[in-house]
């Protein structure tokens, strides 16, 4: 009876054994695993940081579309109050007169007084950076410190307002030589000050002085799709102020807001 109790024993000591052994086997197995899955997961890519975005700069290539803030169309990007439709600038573009440009004779600049004030310090020229710009930051003269512009005639962008130029949609010598030596002097200076309609807007300086006192048949922005806003523009301020406009001066607005349904 002793020996046969021994090999019971003996028998259930050794099942003992083993099932320790498989389960030490197992729960190795399963250490592993999960060493396996940290390992994998630590060997995963970090999420990239967010590049801040550099300075902008004068430099800045023009894009391929108009610009604008948020990178969007022509029509988007323009700033521009009282901005008509396309078929309203057409039906006023019908409605101008067309005749030759008048003389030079009496001409100065400072017969368009400008820029007016607008309190607070602030002049027409102030607050049309401050209008065009993003993120404008102003001194205790009103004068524009920091910003970011974006020069709708070329696509290039500025974060010094010293380096743009407001720009008289109409020039205010082109509208001299169409019709304003008529005027007296509180409608010129309402016309160089123009705030309510697409007249004044800031640019940058080589586009702005390349442009000088020419008609749209002589000089169009550099970039051909902002031409559509340019021509609405243009034909706009002449309907309001009832400014001639030259027969090539015409066509070259009608090949302008042509572009408007390309």
């Amino acid at each position: 009876m002793d020996s046969i109790l021994l090999t019971i024993i003996s028998g259930r000591g050794k099942h003992m054994q083993v099932m320790g052994r498989q389960r030490l086997w197992q729960s190795w197995g399963v250490a592993m695993a999960v060493v396996s899955v940290v390992l994998v997961a630590g060997c995963e890519p970090l999420a990239a940081e967010p590049v801040p975005d550099g300075k902008a700069s004068a430099s800045a290539a023009p894009s391929s579309a108009a610009p604008g803030a948020g990178g969007g169309s022509a029509e988007e990007a323009s700033s521009l109050p009282g901005l008509p439709s396309v078929d309203e600038a057409r039906r006023a573009l019908d409605g101008l007169t067309v005749a030759e440009q008048g003389s030079m004779a009496g001409y100065s600049r400072g017969k368009f007084s400008h820029w007016s004030s607008h309190g607070d310090k602030c002049d027409a020229r102030e607050m049309v950076l401050q209008r065009d710009g993003s993120d404008v930051q102003r001194d205790d003269q009103c004068r524009a410190v920091s910003g970011r512009w974006v020069s709708v005639y070329d696509g290039k962008t500025f974060i010094d307002a010293s380096e743009l130029d407001i720009d008289h949609m109409v020039p205010l010598a082109n509208a001299w030589r169409s019709g304003a030596r008529d005027w007296d002097q509180d409608k010129r200076k309402e016309f160089a000050n123009d705030l309510a309609r697409p007249q004044l807007l800031a640019v940058s300086a080589a586009t702005n002085r390349g442009k000088g006192d020419q008609g749209p048949d002589e000089w169009q922005p550099p970039l051909e799709s902002y031409w559509c806003v340019y021509g609405r523009a243009w034909t706009s301020v002449k309907s309001a102020y009832g400014l001639t406009i030259t027969g090539d001066e015409k066509s070259m607005l009608v090949k302008m807001l042509d572009t408007c349904n390309a």
